[in-house]
């Protein structure tokens, strides 16, 4: 079994940046269904260098919020965490649609 080099929580918030960034140049561009994708992975790697932060291990490969925020210990206020609940349920569908057009 390859086993992974630590990524440094700094890194993880480094990348969820870059990743809102790119965020929000899809939303400015009209490709939502890419904005939805990357704002999920924005927040999945900022929550990922939380975990790294508190158990100075590498997260594990999975990509459910609601996981990494109970794991971490985060209690989003109720607005954020429906948001949080949201997002995580079109994750999914957005990087898998039936079909394009519904986007």
């Amino acid at each position: 079994m390859i086993q992974r080099t630590f990524k440094p929580p700094e890194e993880w918030l480094r990348q969820a940046e870059y990743d809102l960034d790119t965020a929000d140049a899809m939303f400015k561009t009209g490709i939502y269904i890419y904005t939805v994708f990357m704002c999920h992975l924005s927040i999945e790697k900022a929550l990922k260098g939380l975990y790294a932060e508190k158990f100075k291990k590498n997260p594990p490969k999975i990509h459910n919020l609601d996981y990494f925020c109970e794991k971490t210990g985060l209690n989003p206020h109720q607005e954020l965490g429906n948001s949080i609940d949201k997002l995580n349920s079109l994750s999914v569908p957005t990087r898998y649609p039936d079909l394009l057009e519904n986007c």
